[in-house]
């Protein structure tokens, strides 16, 4: 038996397979926007409104809310004073931010230095 007649009989049982239909990038990250971050970040832009309403204005300039997850709202004030003032009335804003806005699922608020 040559070579050739084993090389021919080797690939007899392999089924062929075409290649998948081509997808483009830019539709693959729209639907990926649309189905996972599209809900979250409606759900965090209706926190930060309610955020700047809540806050006086002096307070809103000197604290930013930097993340949201697991239930847990980080804000960074940018000096010690402003952070301990947010500290102060954190508990009086996550009450109002629990009753207006109750999609955010928020269950702490945490103050940092930033």
């Amino acid at each position: 038996m040559n070579g050739s007649g084993q090389l021919s009989r080797a690939g007899r049982g392999r089924v062929s397979t075409k290649p998948e239909a081509t997808v483009r990038l830019g539709d693959v990250l729209a639907k990926f926007l649309d189905e996972q971050l599209s809900p979250q970040q409606a759900r965090f832009e209706a926190l930060t409104e309610l955020w700047q309403e809540l806050l006086p204005a002096n307070l809103y300039r000197r604290c930013q809310i930097t993340d949201m997850s697991s239930g847990e709202l980080k804000v960074a004030a940018d000096s010690p004073s402003y952070a301990n003032e947010l500290r102060w009335c954190s508990a009086e804003l996550l009450a109002e931010l629990q009753q207006q806005c109750p999609q955010a699922r928020i269950k702490r608020i945490k103050v940092t230095v930033g």
